[in-house]
């Protein structure tokens, strides 16, 4: 298939345009191809040389990526950026980045794969985030304990980056914004959710968790979030019968 088919088809499922007036992220192909197919596509979670890298060897026509090379700032092209943009044109490689459409995403998006690996039920939107709510959270159908939840999210067995366990021994409900979003446990707090999970934490949340007796589990950033990217690989896989490989690139954030 060639980028423009690929564009097209990624389109038919990700709401790109619905995010384009407030994420700053340039969602779509960032760096085209010379209109070569595209027999085998690699995905990851960062566009960054570590990653391009990997591409090349496994001979990627395209990478899909969570977070990409632009992000609404004009830049030089120049140090790492030139370096970056000449590897993927030497190559042959075409950059595709998807950010908060796939976060949100019902079905492929980070949270909504986080959701049920925890095992929610009744799972519904959560968290706005310039009047859109990008997480999701729902009730378990049996408690289930901070410890509990981490196994449950964790990738291939890596340690969150943080917990804290203020609340409850054992939770009822849950509520999943990964990445960099603690900020949404103020939503958790006022929603009366007993556990929130993301990917980041900061100083100013942790008294506001403890005063309001809220667990929350810092996922990391990047383990968080290589579930939409893994996610969308499957659908491709299925539903274009395409080549398909997942690059792990933790950076233990």
């Amino acid at each position: 298939m060639t980028t423009a088919e690929l564009d097209a088809f990624f389109r038919s499922f990700l709401d790109l345009e619905g995010f384009s007036s407030f994420d700053n992220a340039l969602n779509g192909i960032q760096v085209d191809n010379d209109s070569s197919p595209v027999s085998k596509i690699v995905f990851g979670v960062d566009a960054a040389m570590e990653t391009f890298e990997q591409a090349a060897v496994r001979n990627a026509g395209m990478l899909f990526v969570h977070h990409g090379l632009f992000w609404g700032t004009p830049l030089r092209v120049a140090g790492n950026m030139r370096q970056r943009i000449k590897f993927l044109l030497d190559k042959n490689i075409s950059l595709y980045a998807v950010h908060l459409p796939l976060d949100q995403h019902p079905e492929f998006g980070n949270n909504a794969v986080l959701a049920r690996l925890l095992g929610l039920e009744n799972i519904k939107p959560f968290g706005i985030y310039h009047g859109r709510k990008i997480g999701y959270k729902g009730t378990f159908p049996n408690s289930v304990s901070i410890d509990e939840a981490v196994k449950k999210i964790s990738f291939k067995g890596r340690p969150p980056a943080g917990i804290f366990p203020f609340g409850k021994k054992s939770c009822v409900s849950a509520a999943v914004v990964s990445g960099g979003s603690s900020s949404n446990a103020r939503d958790a707090i006022e929603e009366s959710i007993d556990l929130f999970v993301t990917g980041e934490s900061f100083h100013g949340i942790y008294h506001d968790c403890l005063e309001a007796k809220l667990n929350m589990i810092a996922g990391g950033h990047y383990n968080t979030e290589v579930w939409g990217v893994r996610a969308v690989m499957e659908h491709c896989k299925s539903a274009l019968g395409i080549d398909v490989e997942f690059i792990d690139a933790p950076t233990g954030l």
